[in-house]
């Protein structure tokens, strides 16, 4: 097993595929020219195929694929079609921001993906462009609502922003009243662009909770899975509404499994830390399996256990290169 030096097991590995994106949402990008990775720089897809046999023998059992944005890079159903055939790995997800998630959706289902978490941090049109910088806010409610009628379990990321979408908490909760998906409002962290906003931008999860149980009463707590989410449901709703609070819950850490495989090939054990580990020279100089096994796992020891809470505390580096 993959076990830290926190006694937590790590069964989770999140893999950012490139750092590429056809948004530029402002908490994410910075306003200036972006600055990709060269290509020689990003992993190929054997390498992290690669990976991922190794976690998968130690204990992973649940990869996601990140960005940038996933669905733009080339070979994607092939990639997504050979981790299905590796032992061990049962839960294969997906993140995207939707926008062309409609085209996408069918060859996605067949490949072998099940599960989707599509970014939306609005309801409304022209604050999506802003936010983003891009129209795009049509096709991505078009690539939610087929999303759903293939069958996918689907989870709706709503980065809370007090002073932009603290006015549509309640719009988005309904959602989870008569379609059988989940609702999930995240903290705002001070990463990278994010930081521009500033602690006063962070809504808290409790003030979310309170303001969805002013209009539609307690909600009861559903037994989450392995990771940080904290889920409930709305009294006789179809879906669930869930909360992940790094910056205002404390135990948020000690309930952390996941790993990071950035696209330029860095273990990142914690998402707030600066620290990485670069895996992609070793393996281009020629490690072998076994030793490339022994060094992730003696890595993974490394793995902080509450740094996200420092006071004044600012993580490096945007999210698009590291993967969310």
């Amino acid at each position: 097993m993959l076990i830290d030096g926190f006694s937590r097991k790590i069964r989770y590995l999140r893999i950012s595929i490139t750092d590429r994106c056809n948004l530029r949402c402002r908490y994410c990008m910075p306003d200036e020219e972006v600055q990709w990775l060269p290509h020689e720089g990003i992993m190929r897809y054997e390498e992290m195929l690669r990976i991922i046999h190794i976690c998968s023998e130690m204990g992973v059992d649940k990869v996601r694929l990140t960005g940038g944005e996933p669905l733009i890079r080339k070979g994607l159903l092939g990639f997504i079609e050979r981790i299905k055939e590796i032992e061990g790995i049962n839960d294969l997800s997906l993140t995207t921001n939707g926008v062309l998630l409609y085209e996408a959706a069918q060859d996605l289902k067949s490949a072998g993906i099940t599960r989707l978490n599509i970014s939306l941090d609005t309801l409304k049109k022209e604050k999506y462009s802003y936010i983003t910088r891009v129209d795009a806010f049509d096709n991505v409610m078009r690539g939610i609502e087929k999303a759903i009628e293939l069958g996918f379990i689907v989870k709706i990321n709503v980065v809370a922003i007090s002073g932009f979408n603290d006015d549509e908490i309640i719009n988005f909760a309904m959602h989870a009243l008569d379609k059988d998906i989940e609702i999930r409002f995240i903290e705002l962290m001070p990463m990278g662009c994010a930081a521009r906003f500033g602690n006063g931008n962070v809504f808290k999860a409790e003030e979310l909770k309170d303001i969805i149980e002013s209009e539609y009463g307690t909600l009861d707590p559903v037994k989450g899975g392995l990771g940080p989410a904290r889920v409930f449901k709305i009294k006789g709703a179809k879906g669930k509404i869930g909360f992940i609070d790094p910056m205002s819950e404390h135990s948020f850490c000690s309930r952390c499994n996941r790993i990071r495989l950035t696209a330029n090939g860095h273990l990142k054990l914690c998402l707030f830390s600066e620290d990485s580990i670069d895996l992609l020279s070793i393996m281009r100089k020629g490690i072998s399996d076994k030793e490339l096994s022994s060094f992730i796992k003696e890595s993974v020891k490394l793995k902080p256990g509450h740094g996200i809470h420092i006071d004044g505390k600012n993580g490096k580096g945007d999210m698009n290169r590291i993967g969310g």
